[in-house]
């Protein structure tokens, strides 16, 4: 019998994305659910998959709920172990690349937001929040392809998402990423060379539009 595989998603979430993403690589078939968040109308089969956080990306996979992105990428790289793996075998390489994806949770995540979000008076400590953690994910980059090295892999995965909010974040900020974090830019672009980035992630002009909108919602537009 075939897998049943569904996600609870929001379009633009960059934590539903990597999701997305996980699956594209392996090549597994879903059924994409949209959630309204905007309009903070959870759908009944989202609280119920989700009773703690309420929140989505959720991973059904025959009935049974999987939550928390990074977790949803894990154990999609385990269940459909025969085919592209997004973690490396390797021991300490593989406690490297969720150390470097938490850290993509922990500080990118808070540091972006609080750049979009800050007001006249936070905008100069929120910009250098987020050009300090910005940096240290280039230094980490550094010369190779990818994060793991020569393959696309968990760290990629975790942080590429963000690389559709880059125009938002040079709106907000008296800055050009390509000129901060020429690496990055370009690593970027390799990724988006790849069929599951490229078809996986939300159109910019649609992110720049809701972008505008959740500012205006929160008086800072």
């Amino acid at each position: 019998m075939a897998d049943e595989v569904v996600l609870l998603n929001f379009w633009s979430s960059p934590f539903g994305l990597r999701a997305r993403i996980s699956l594209a690589e392996k090549g597994i078939k879903y059924e994409h659910k949209e959630e309204d968040l905007l309009g903070n109308n959870k759908s009944t089969l989202l609280l119920e998959m989700n009773p703690v956080h309420k929140q989505i990306p959720v991973l059904i996979h025959n009935g049974k709920p999987v939550c928390e992105s990074l977790n949803i990428v894990e154990y999609i790289d385990q269940v459909w172990s025969d085919t592209s793996p997004l973690l490396p075998s390797d021991p300490y390489q593989r406690a490297q690349a969720r150390f470097w994806a938490d850290y993509v949770d922990k500080k990118v995540f808070p540091a972006q937001k609080k750049l979009c979000f800050a007001t006249k008076e936070e905008k100069e400590s929120a910009e250098k929040e987020f050009l300090d953690a910005f940096k240290l994910l280039e230094e980490q980059l550094g010369d190779k392809d990818y994060f793991g090295g020569d393959n696309f892999g968990f760290v990629d995965i975790a942080f590429v998402p963000f690389c559709s909010f880059f125009k938002n974040y040079e709106t907000v900020g008296s800055f050009k990423m390509e000129e901060e974090f020429p690496k990055i830019c370009a690593w970027a672009k390799r990724c988006m060379q790849k069929e599951s980035v490229s078809k996986s992630l939300p159109d910019s002009q649609k992110v720049s539009e809701l972008f505008s909108e959740i500012r205006k919602k929160f008086g800072v537009e």
